[in-house]
């Protein structure tokens, strides 16, 4: 579980209710709950990102919200290790001793990798198979964080459109002046939970998406970088230290040190 994911989500809820109830007493709640306001923000909005995609992105879409919880281990320091054990491998017995080291990885994209480098494929192949891998994984990444920035936008719109329904529907019974505060008050409400899908939700989970995408492409460039270097028979301390200029200063300094560095 993606504890920040958690606590943001949980927060935000805490902060709305402690501001509605500071401002107007715990019996304010009530003012900012309203049916019809809902069916026309949640339901209206989920129908226009639903009619701007494919049914099975649409389902995906609203399926990858778990992502955003998941707890995801993208460690770039390790992978670094990982290739790096594998140069030191290759330079003492061949690539292919390579396939032997390769069958305790479990993650696919390396594992392709090395088999493609053990089966002596030429380098520009190598880096075109795996560089196309990487460009089909951002496709679908992008898809499903574009599902999620589409949500945003329709919420605050449709929102809009509901305190405008709200609005009309006041003007037409405007003989009951009392009844204009809370008819306008309700208008109001569909803006609020417009609000609250983009600022809320949506965005918040479409930032968390592009960051773990951010991560996951970062270490395939790692690793389409580290294979190449080992196909290319270089030095394993060389490799260690072009593989360290992906990483920031601070986890660089974090890396154990003399990782690679067998001659």
């Amino acid at each position: 579980m993606d504890i920040a994911s958690l606590v943001g989500i949980v927060v935000g809820v805490v902060m709305v209710l402690l501001g509605v109830m500071t401002s107007g007493g715990i019996q304010t709640i009530g003012h900012f709950m309203d049916l019809p306001s809902f069916l026309i923000t949640f339901g209206g909005s989920i129908a226009s990102v639903l009619t701007a995609s494919k049914l099975p992105d649409f389902i995906g879409g609203l399926q990858s919200m778990k992502l955003a919880f998941q707890e995801r281990v993208l460690d770039p320091g390790q992978v670094i290790h990982t290739i790096i054990d594998l140069s030191n491998v290759a330079r003492k017995e061949g690539l292919l001793a390579l396939e032997e080291a390769a069958s305790g990885i479990e993650e696919p994209f390396l594992k392709k990798g090395i088999m493609l480098v053990v089966d002596g494929t030429d380098p520009d192949l190598v880096r075109g198979i795996l560089e196309t891998d990487l460009v089909c994984l951002e496709d679908r990444h992008k898809k499903v964080i574009g599902f999620w920035e589409k949500w945003a936008e329709m919420g605050p719109a449709w929102g809009m459109i509901g305190t405008l329904i709200g609005l009309i529907n006041m003007l037409y019974n405007m003989e009951d002046s009392s009844s204009i505060g809370p008819s306008m008050a309700t208008a109001l409400v569909t803006t609020f939970y417009g609000s609250l899908i983009a600022n809320w939700i949506c965005t918040p989970i479409a930032n968390k998406l592009k960051t773990n995408n951010e991560k996951e492409v970062m270490m395939k460039e790692v690793t389409i970088e580290g294979l190449l270097s080992i196909q290319a028979g270089e030095n394993p301390r060389v490799i260690e230290e072009k593989l360290k200029s992906f990483l920031s200063p601070s986890a660089r300094d974090n890396m154990a040190e003399g990782a690679g560095g067998e001659e």
